[in-house]
């Protein structure tokens, strides 16, 4: 009970101050998380869905938190320049935890679509977004989604009104600054309305050699007939603790596309719910993971289908080196009469050295009788026989090794339907791979 009292006294004594820095809707429903907070305490490795990450030592630490929402200097565009080449999108970014409303994009989004503070959107229109806020992320069955919404001020709003269709894609870049060991608690709602489409892709960064905690809740509703493409990179450093639960929504003959690639990192946890709740919709869960150290890396994911006539893939591959350690558990439920069910989860590994380690946990739950479900995992090391074949034809070890590691999760990201992203993604795991620090071209912390 350590670990959870910290933070109860926490709200006990700020309560008025985090509240006064937020909007009545964010606000609304706070006291409820903070008893749910309180019953449940953080989930220990017992909990299923939390057996292969420590939860209670990474909240152990004392961390500062800027409650009263002082002012955080940065630009950043000298911070971080995260150019994808050839790729147009509207830019903006999140410092911490709050929506940076300082540099805004020069071209105009599409009419009604929204890209903001969730706070002042809250303020602005407390209808529109209190009809999506905490609605999917249920504050009573996950300790850390209580945390988040209790404490969470402000974040990023995506609005997309029916039968919008945003033509470039909306990039945020998340940067962490601190001159101070930092925890921030950023909340994401992004709503896609009835044949509506969007590209999002976010940057995870942090600009500070600070231990930093991250605790990130993301709830996505996505119409009928709406499409939801959305590209999540992590490149932050060992000091960075990021742990973040994504909620989506379906609607009927919806589409939502989720690539998640972690490329540097230091302690990651991803959770990742989805709700098929209508027929024909169809999601697509990619992850890609490259770790080394003592990095580690946990995506754990649940798909609920239903509703009939629903589809599901998803293709998670992690490379391993030095004492890394990944984990993946995936689980995929079918409803009474969500008939006519298709779904594949595949789940493939490399642990390069003995000291990697890997866990993975694929589950299939299946409550209706007409469906077609398949689902596998493996762990295994890098071929000898294709290192020899090509060592024999003059190609150096690390270099072969490369060649090898590249090849293995290039399936992922050649799903990327965004070309030059795609481009740039295999450019950075290359870089990763030789070991060179796979930041953005233009960030200072590289120079």
């Amino acid at each position: 009970m350590s670990s959870e009292r910290q933070y109860i006294d926490l709200y006990a004594e700020c309560r008025n101050m985090i509240c006064s820095h937020s909007a009545d809707v964010m606000n609304a429903v706070r006291d409820a998380a903070f008893e749910d907070f309180r019953r449940l305490s953080f989930p220990t490795r017992a909990v299923e869905r939390y057996k292969y990450t420590d939860i209670d030592k990474l909240m152990t630490p004392d961390y500062g938190l800027n409650l009263n929402r002082l002012d955080i200097p940065v630009n950043p565009y000298d911070a971080f320049r995260c150019d994808v080449p050839n790729l147009s999108t509207s830019l903006y970014f999140v410092v911490n935890d709050a929506f940076h409303s300082k540099v805004m994009p020069k071209t105009p989004l599409p009419d009604g679509m929204i890209v903001g503070s969730l706070r002042e959107m809250a303020e602005k229109s407390p209808e529109l977004v209190g009809k999506y806020y905490a609605k999917m992320a249920a504050t009573a069955d996950d300790a850390l989604t209580a945390l988040n919404t209790m404490l969470a001020q402000d974040g990023l709003f995506v609005y997309v009104p029916r039968g919008v269709k945003a033509g470039r894609a909306v990039q945020v870049i998340n940067i962490i600054r601190s001159d101070v060991d930092l925890m921030l608690n950023r909340r994401v709602l992004i709503v896609v309305e009835d044949n509506a489409e969007v590209q999002l892709l976010f940057c995870d960064h942090a600009a500070d050699d600070r231990n930093f905690l991250a605790t990130q809740v993301v709830e996505a509703f996505v119409g009928n007939n709406a499409s939801l493409e959305m590209y999540c990179m992590e490149e932050t450093h060992a000091k960075n603790v990021r742990l973040s639960n994504l909620y989506i929504k379906q609607g009927r003959d919806s589409r939502v596309n989720h690539n998640m690639i972690t490329l540097h990192n230091g302690v990651t946890r991803n959770r990742t719910d989805v709700l098929l709740s209508d027929e024909g919709a169809e999601c697509n869960l990619y992850g890609c993971v490259i770790a080394d150290k003592e990095q580690h890396v946990d995506n754990n994911t649940l798909i609920t289908h239903a509703a009939a006539h629903c589809q599901s893939n998803e293709l998670y591959k992690y490379v391993l080196n030095g004492s890394a350690t990944g984990a993946f558990a995936g689980k995929v439920y079918v409803a009474k009469g969500a008939q006519q069910t298709v779904s594949q989860m595949t789940n493939q590994n490399l642990c390069s050295t003995k000291q990697a380690r890997m866990y993975t946990q694929p589950m299939l739950e299946i409550y209706a009788d007409d469906v077609k479900c398949a689902h596998g995992s493996t762990v295994g090391q890098l071929n000898d026989a294709a290192l020899f074949y090509m060592r024999q034809r003059g190609i150096s070890l690390d270099e072969a090794r490369l060649l090898l590691q590249s090849a293995f999760v290039n399936e992922v990201i050649d799903h990327i339907a965004l070309e030059p992203l795609r481009d740039r993604l295999h450019y950075l795991v290359e870089k990763r791979f030789r070991g060179e620090l796979s930041k953005c071209e233009g960030c200072k912390l590289c120079k």
